[in-house]
């Protein structure tokens, strides 16, 4: 029973879009083009809450526009950023990797991309003042990096994302709420770093949990990557349906719907 439900979950979540309602939007930052996914509310709202969504490291894929798809159903207006922009997207890890670690390193670079994609959300209806920010791998570093960056959202909540900042930028007060979802497994993110994010969460007051799952590694969440936990990176469908839930508890505290 169990295992039909998550086949279940899985379907549904990342099915067939064909009949996707996410639309192509053009936006820029200074004289980069960007090519975001927009897709508006199921239900209508006064409050009109919106979902800002950083994709991993490949760029927009089909994992973050399955869960546009469903977090638009629950009534959130949602936005997939482009971070790389026209000319940039990468073709294959190595590139991504690159890519990647720049905005890591530079990621003064990172805020201001995932700023503009936060207006671009505010311009397409949703309200400046009820936006929470999601990402998953290379885009839950960048959640992180938003809240870091005191952008305007009410919380933040990062899949399987790296963790860590470098130990020379000054830790500052966090005012937004935030959530870490994490793969008890994953090798990528080292115990030193979990431990140091956890002191910086600390030292910067924010009001943040952290929630592990079993037999979990990388990517957890995403159904193309595969079943080896060997490998470092694998989907769990059973930690993909806890975290999902887990961020719809998080989005129904602090958003109004």
């Amino acid at each position: 029973m169990k295992n039909t439900v998550l086949l279940l979950f899985s379907a549904i979540l990342f099915s067939n879009l064909m009949n996707a309602q996410l639309k192509p939007v053009k936006y820029s930052e200074g004289s980069q083009q960007l090519n975001g996914l927009f897709i508006k509310s199921a239900k209508k709202s006064a409050n009109n809450p919106g979902i800002l969504l950083l994709p991993a490291w490949l760029g927009i894929d089909n994992a973050s526009k399955g869960i546009a798809e469903e977090l638009s159903k629950l009534g959130y207006h949602v936005f997939i950023a482009d971070i790389y922009g026209e000319g940039n997207y990468p073709k294959n890890t190595g590139e991504a990797g690159k890519q990647a670690g720049f905005y890591k390193t530079n990621y003064e670079a990172y805020q201001k991309r995932i700023n503009t994609a936060l207006q671009e959300l505010v311009k397409l209806g949703a309200n400046a003042d009820n936006i929470v920010a999601i990402g998953y791998c290379f885009g839950g570093t960048g959640v992180l990096e938003a809240a870091r960056g005191h952008l305007n959202v009410k919380g933040v909540a990062s899949f399987h994302g790296g963790l860590g900042k470098d130990a020379s930028r000054k830790t500052e007060v966090i005012n937004t709420k935030v959530l870490v979802c994490h793969g008890a497994d994953d090798p990528f993110v080292p115990k030193e770093e979990i431990a140091s994010f956890q002191q910086e969460m600390r030292d910067s007051k924010a009001d943040w949990e952290m929630i592990y799952y079993a037999n979990s590694v990388h990517s957890f969440t995403n159904p193309e990557a595969g079943s080896d936990n060997s490998k470092g990176a694998a989907y769990n469908a059973l930690a993909a349906k806890r975290s999902f839930d887990h961020l719809q508890l998080f989005l129904n505290e602090v958003l109004k719907k």
